[in-house]
Parts: C-alpha cells; sequence; structure tokens
C-alpha cells in the first residue's frame, strides 16, 4: 500500500510529503520545513513509522519547496532530485529569500537530474514522471498509476492552479501541461498539492474556475 504524509509549514504554508509502502523505504517530496521545530516534526514522523529515507525530490525549485533541502540533505544523506530546467531557479533562490526576508540555507545542487522519461522508483513503488511546466520552468508531477495518485507540486490545486508571473512561468504552457498531462488521467485519480488540501481530476474538470473550458 502506498501511503503519504503531508507536513504544511513554512511562512508560505507549503505541503512536504513523506511517501512511503510496505517496504519501509520512503521518500522526501519538496521539503519546506524551515525552522528547527518543522524539521524536528520531519525526522520523529519519519522515525516514529519506522521509514528509511532514499530519495529527495523535488517537483520544482521555488524557494518555498527547497528550504529544508540542505538539512534533509545532511540529516539523511541524500542529494536532491528535480528536473534540470529548474537548476536556474534553484540558483536564484538566495536572492529570493532575501526579498522576502526569510533564512535560508543554500540547498545542494542535484547529483542527477529527474528524466520524465524514465520512472521514479522506490521500494516497491513506481512513479510516471510527466513534464508539467507553466508554473516554473522544470515542474514534473509525479504519478503512481496502481494507486491513482498525482503529487503535482504547485501545478494544480483545489479550484486553482499555480501562479504563472514568476520568471519561467507563463499560463498558456501551464493550462497546456494540465490539459495534455493531468486531465488525460482517469477522473478518480487523487491529486496532492503542494499547498492546501488534496483534490480529484475529476473535480477539478468540473470546479477549477480556470479550466472548466478544457
Amino acid at each position: 500500500m502506498l501511503e503519504y504524509i503531508v507536513l504544511p509549514g513554512n511562512p508560505f504554508m507549503e505541503n512536504t510529503y513523506i511517501i512511503s509502502d510496505a517496504s519501509r523505504e520512503c521518500i522526501i517530496l519538496d521539503p519546506g520545513c524551515s525552522t528547527a521545530e518543522e524539521r524536528k516534526r520531519l525526522v520523529d514522523t519519519i522515525e516514529m513509522k519506522c521509514l528509511r529515507p532514499v530519495q529527495l525530490i523535488n517537483t520544482h525549485c521555488h524557494i518555498d519547496h527547497v528550504l529544508g533541502n540542505r538539512y534533509v540533505s545532511k540529516r539523511f544523506g541524500l542529494m536532491p532530485k528535480y528536473h534540470e530546467k529548474e537548476q536556474r531557479v534553484l540558483e536564484s533562490c538566495a536572492i529570493v529569500s532575501a526579498q522576502y526576508g526569510i533564512p535560508y540555507e543554500e540547498s545542494p545542487h542535484a547529483a542527477e537530474y529527474l528524466n520524465v522519461e524514465e520512472p521514479l522508483t522506490f521500494g516497491n513503488t513506481e512513479f510516471e514522471l510527466r513534464f508539467t511546466p507553466g508554473h516554473s520552468p522544470g515542474s514534473v508531477s509525479l504519478i503512481n498509476h496502481e494507486h491513482k495518485m498525482v503529487f503535482g507540486g504547485d501545478v494544480l490545486f483545489r479550484e486553482s492552479i499555480g501562479r504563472t508571473d514568476l520568471p519561467g512561468g507563463d499560463m498558456q504552457t501551464l493550462l497546456h501541461a494540465i490539459k495534455t498531462q493531468l486531465f488525460t488521467l482517469d477522473n478518480d485519480y487523487k491529486v496532492m498539492s503542494g499547498h492546501g488540501p488534496e483534490t480529484t481530476i475529476g473535480y477539478e474538470k468540473v470546479n477549477n474556475p480556470f479550466l472548466r473550458m478544457v
């Protein structure tokens, strides 16, 4: 069984995910933990569940999704993985953190990039990676077809979509990505977003004001 725990945190209320299966291996997705309390909560949760982190994944590299990268990397001996088009986004985080007045421990760079032509695997689990740019130039979505789950970062929210006014963002690119990469899934696929509550593909087709016309 595929399980996930969501830990909202940091000034942007970003969702950090711990995703695990029966093997007790887990991946840490988009660690936004920015305070000692949030980082302790992450570690305590992993230890309480007797999990073993094996990968650190970023759906994209906006500041709110990488604030915990360095901590997770040091604590668990993992290097982040993200799409190569996110490298410049990651490198801009020091400037962005200064603009927002948010302390930022610089994230290590990827030792290897995510390849959307290859599945992401851990334990007994396989995710298909789909390229879903528009909110950020190299955003990827993780899709598990066995359990009909989507971890899409800031691509699609309940009744909303990711903002496109940041560098590398583009509204039409984002709408196209959602239409061709996510709305081709069955309606009952659950979507776990980078902020806010979960939703489903079917619900968004009907209720999302940005996408009703799709």
